[in-house]
């Protein structure tokens, strides 16, 4: 797993629509809250700070909403994926997928594929 790097993140933020921009700031993710009411008055505050839900306002002017200080994300990079599908009998389908080093080739990486017994 790794940070995804700043631009790239306000990158995503600026793509998402208004409403989830203003939820980014209005919930405190993860966090107990008391009551749906309050998390949506939580979100009414919020949309009173930046301008309400619309990207413009009466005067055609777009309110931005920047992006949190919190907000980012992080990018999986996997190493190993294993999938498994079930049947009635007890002989399941696995089949693993291994990333490995490309013998020969500075940095390249391929997928290898393995059928493992259930």
């Amino acid at each position: 797993m790794e940070r995804v790097a700043e631009a790239e993140s306000q990158a995503y933020f600026n793509s998402r629509p208004r409403g989830s921009r203003i939820g980014a700031w209005a919930s405190n993710q993860s966090r107990p809250i008391g009551s749906r009411a309050a998390l949506e008055a939580q979100y009414e505050d919020v949309c009173a700070r930046f301008g309400g839900e619309k990207e413009e306002d009466n005067e055609g002017q777009v309110q931005p909403v920047p992006k949190p200080e919190h907000w980012g994300g992080f990018r999986l990079v996997p190493e190993r994926v294993e999938f498994w599908k079930g049947r009635q009998s007890r002989l399941h389908d696995r089949l693993a997928y291994a990333l490995l080093q490309e013998e020969g080739k500075a940095g390249g990486r391929k997928w290898a594929l393995e059928r493992l017994q259930p």
